[in-house]
């Protein structure tokens, strides 16, 4: 596995030991049974790594651990935003049948688009429901819409309302009779031709793919901004793409390209360029320090761990009026006595802020 190695990196240097093919087998077994005390994330990945372990005892009891894991155990591995996709991705991939289980994974975010399809063809209604909230999910990557279409156990209702959320936004398959009929009811006529499997949207408006062709260097995050007239050419052609190309292009394209993204009214479209595995942490506080950001986009990033460790970002979050006030004054207690003391005196900052701040600063006197 190419993972493998940057997997092992996350587990404490003892623990390393019990998954390395040149210790010796009753040590790796141990681990396989789940008879070492372990944290649940290193757990799994523990479990995972010796799942394809090259001796067949080894490999197969790792799996059966992960099959009999316990409730208790599954949740807060479920739970673990920060443990890698793969390992996620592999557990679900078990566990899909158990519909407490697979709801807890598929609201992780941290697992893979690709993962969920291969859930959504098979899993229960009930998971089905789950999967169907995450709409940016759905347009990002639309063969969770084609899988859904697929499931025997999906609801003729619910696949009718995918179905309308798909053609609304810009995704059809017209080889799929539940989304021809839907096209049907809401435009008294059949849908647009498009692809017939996975990956197609409608035909009308550019494409992220012809896009990437026509401006070859909107992908690279090195290039030269755009010329003005490039720039409102790109500008004008995003404007006329469907939700769901809007979403495909924010996955792929440059700063620049994400820049015009967030600020689409549609909040799907922005909350995809804010989450593009591209974005860099300047980006994230520059928008953090934007007060004309949209609310949902500044959601996105104050619920992030990851982003709001940086102190930067906190500080920019807490001055941005636009945050609630209560995520604002509980980023404010962890700033510096000396950012308190200038907040205090800020009259730029919300007032609710600058009033704690010289609360927080009363006992320092």
């Amino acid at each position: 596995m190419t993972d493998g190695p940057l997997l092992v990196d996350t587990l404490p240097p003892a623990i390393r030991r019990h998954i390395d093919s040149s210790s010796p087998i009753p040590l790796r077994l141990m681990a396989a049974k789940g008879a070492l005390p372990l944290v649940p994330t290193d757990f799994a990945t523990v479990l995972f790594l010796l799942s394809v372990d090259l001796v067949p005892e080894i490999r197969e009891t790792a799996q059966l651990s992960a099959r009999n894991i316990s409730e208790k155990l599954m949740l807060s591995i479920g739970h673990a935003v920060r443990l890698k996709t793969e390992v996620l991705d592999w557990f679900l991939d078990l566990h899909w049948a158990n519909a407490g289980y697979a709801k807890v994974l598929v609201a992780n975010p941290s697992v893979s688009d690709e993962a969920i399809a291969r859930c959504a063809s098979h899993c229960s209604m009930e998971v089905l429901e789950l999967i169907g909230l995450n709409q940016l999910r759905l347009l990002r990557h639309e063969e969770i819409i084609w899988r859904i279409c697929q499931n025997p156990h999906a609801a003729p209702a619910f696949v009718e309302s995918v179905c309308e959320f798909a053609l609304r936004n810009g995704v059809v398959f017209e080889a799929l009779p539940e989304m021809q009929a839907v096209a049907l009811r809401i435009f008294g006529k059949a849908a647009p031709k498009a692809a017939d499997e996975p990956g197609g949207s409608l035909a009308e408006g550019p494409t992220a793919v012809q896009l990437v062709k026509e401006f070859s260097n909107i992908m690279d995050e090195k290039a030269a901004p755009l010329e003005e007239g490039k720039r409102l050419t790109l500008s004008q052609k995003i404007s006329r793409m469907s939700i769901a190309e809007k979403i495909k292009l924010a996955m792929r394209g440059n700063k620049e390209v994400r820049s015009l993204l967030l600020r689409d009214t549609n909040r799907l479209v922005a909350i995809a360029a804010v989450q593009s595995p591209r974005i860099t942490e300047a980006e994230i506080l520059s928008i953090a320090q934007n007060k004309s950001a949209s609310d949902q986009v500044l959601q996105v990033i104050f619920q992030n761990r990851e982003w709001t460790k940086l102190y930067p970002i906190r500080l920019a979050l807490t001055k941005n009026a636009k945050v609630p006030q209560a995520v604002s004054m509980r980023l404010l207690s962890t700033l510096r006595e000396s950012e308190i003391k200038a907040l205090a005196k800020d009259k730029n900052v919300p007032h609710a802020v600058q009033a704690m701040a010289k609360k927080l600063m009363k006992p320092k006197r």
